[in-house]
């Protein structure tokens, strides 16, 4: 083989390969563009889990908070009444006051002392003293406030409710008429549709 033969088989080699080696690029770019949007929707997926996880966790919270002055109020029964300031409610928590005692007349002053002792230690654990981190309380719900509150004095029937602000918005909380809100915690947050709020009712039967 000549010397200019193989010189023009190489030439058409290279034209050959050259188009090869610019499609490879091509074909890994549009691979890398493929990842990148994979990850990107990976970041997303991960943001609303740990937003739904965080939701879920404060929900919990809310729902053990209530549970425990239900069982308050229940083992005390006799003064109900000092748990709600009569017909006056309280409210405890986030930005709030314990006034839970103030004009209580029921019972002898040993149980006035209990519910003013349990409603001090709710209003500690509305605002997250169970868990104190860098001399901050970090152990409960965004802006917890708790509402105790004489809901049907014919029937001796108290409610108990726990809000807290929410990370994502929905639909407000509301009464049983669909359009006034739902009054603990209303108004305590940034937007309504961050309003969150778990409630359970404890009826004192008559006691001699």
């Amino acid at each position: 083989m000549s010397y200019r033969t193989h010189r023009t088989i190489s030439y058409r080699l290279l034209q050959v390969a050259a188009p090869q080696q610019g499609i490879a690029l091509i074909e890994v770019l549009v691979s890398l563009v493929i990842l990148l949007f994979g990850l990107l929707g990976l970041v997303g997926v991960s943001s609303r889990s740990s937003m739904a996880e965080m939701e879920s966790y404060q929900r919990i919270q809310a729902l053990q908070l209530v549970q425990d002055m239900s069982d308050r109020l229940n083992a005390n029964r006799k003064v109900a009444a000092c748990y709600s300031n009569g017909a006056t409610g309280v409210q405890l928590g986030t930005g709030t006051g314990n006034t839970g005692v103030a004009s209580c007349a029921a019972g002898n002053a040993q149980q006035q002392a209990r519910a003013g002792a349990d409603l001090t230690a709710w209003d500690n654990m509305l605002k997250g003293q169970s868990e104190i981190q860098a001399g901050s309380n970090i152990g409960a719900m965004v802006g917890a406030i708790g509402c105790v509150t004489l809901d049907d004095p014919a029937s001796n029937i108290y409610m108990i409710a726990v809000s807290w602000q929410g990370l994502v918005k929905t639909a407000a909380p509301t009464l049983a008429d669909g359009t006034t809100a739902f009054p603990c915690g209303s108004g305590a947050y940034s937007d309504e549709k961050l309003h969150r709020v778990v409630t359970t009712k404890v009826r004192i039967g008559a006691l001699s």
